[in-house]
């Protein structure tokens, strides 16, 4: 493996740097059509699986419109999708987080130089100084939280209390890979824009982007068929030997409740001590063995409540554990015993 492919993970390119775009032409379509209209919904709640899309397009519109301050222009009721030129100051500023009329709530580090798990309401107050602000040029100011799933609840009822009362030309941009766990308040006041899983060439074509490979790359390739449609997945998958790690989760979890230490220990071992990837790619087998189940349950969602219930919390846990442990650089083998000894007590 090259040495690009080793640090794979540190190149991956932010989506406000991201020009390209794949799939999801419906979406950008009503994203378009809105803002042209003259009448655009001051907030969207821009839903779908981690990794195909949501922040790329929440940039993109972003950056379109900042571009494009009036809507009923000739080259916005000309334009056929939302891309501006790359070159183009706007996209220049957004890229460099430096553009006047953008706001990006996100995760943060904080004074030890250490990622918070979450975005805080000190943070998210920072948008009442924004709207209340003398506007950026033009007039319009835009507001991108990625992700809202990462709101504190203080932070929540903040950015809630924003909504109820948007000012003139502003324009938020939630993105959430769990929109239904949103708070409803905020949820009632967003149009809510669904994104789908990307098919297979079109995670290759971004994926390929991304990483700075061939799309003819036959492990770029391998890792596409198993990303299940998410871009993140796949490049996640590119790095070492995180699809066998995958399937090695994946065999364990068909077993459950039924659980082998010495198997579980072979597992916390493939690990490491510090490899980012090799726990990304255990993180992200769990969830979509969660998401999975919560799925299948939801037809017969009267009968399964307690065990919806179970795994939603114990998604919950496995979530925080996992940051905990990346953050603070934990050992890894006790995260696997506690995710699957939670997950066996949820599934008896």
């Amino acid at each position: 493996m090259s040495p690009r492919q080793t640090e794979r993970e540190t190149a991956i390119p932010h989506p406000r740097e991201t020009s390209r775009f794949f799939g999801h032409r419906e979406a950008e379509a009503a994203l378009l059509t809105a803002y042209r209209s003259g009448r655009i919904p001051h907030a969207w709640l821009i839903g779908g699986p981690q990794g195909v899309g949501k922040a790329t397009l929440a940039y993109r519109m972003a950056r379109f419109v900042l571009a494009h301050s009036h809507p009923l222009a000739p080259a916005v009721q000309r334009a056929e999708d939302l891309s501006i030129d790359p070159n183009d100051p706007v996209a220049r500023q957004v890229a460099a987080g430096s553009h006047g009329g953008l706001l990006t709530l996100e995760r943060t580090a904080n004074d030890r130089g250490v990622m918070r798990t979450v975005i805080t309401v000190d943070e998210t107050r920072e948008t009442i100084a924004f709207f209340g602000s003398t506007a950026a040029a033009e007039g319009w100011r835009v507001c991108i939280v990625d992700t809202v799933d990462e709101l504190n609840p203080n932070a929540a009822n903040a950015l809630l209390k924003i909504l109820e009362e948007p000012p003139q030309q502003s324009l938020f941009l939630l993105v959430s890979h769990a929109p239904a766990r949103v708070l409803a308040t905020i949820q009632s006041r967003c149009r809510k824009l669904r994104l789908r899983s990307l098919a297979t060439d079109e995670v290759i074509g971004a994926a390929a982007i991304a990483a700075d490979v061939e799309e003819a790359d036959p492990a770029l390739r391998e890792a596409a068929d198993a990303a299940e449609g998410s871009v993140a997945r796949a490049l996640t998958l590119l790095g070492g030997d995180a699809l066998k790690l995958q399937q090695r989760t994946a065999a364990l979890l068909a077993r459950l409740p039924q659980v082998d230490p010495r198997e579980l220990h072979t597992l916390g071992d493939s690990l490491g001590t510090s490899d980012r990837v090799a726990l990304a790619a255990f993180i992200d087998g769990i969830d979509r063995w969660i998401a999975e189940r919560l799925h299948a349950d939801e037809a017969s969602a009267n009968q399964n409540l307690p065990r919806l219930a179970r795994l939603a919390e114990v998604w919950e846990k496995i979530v925080r554990a996992a940051r905990d442990t990346e953050i603070y650089n934990l050992e890894r083998k006790p995260l696997v015993f506690s995710v699957f000894g939670w997950l066996a007590d949820a599934t008896r």
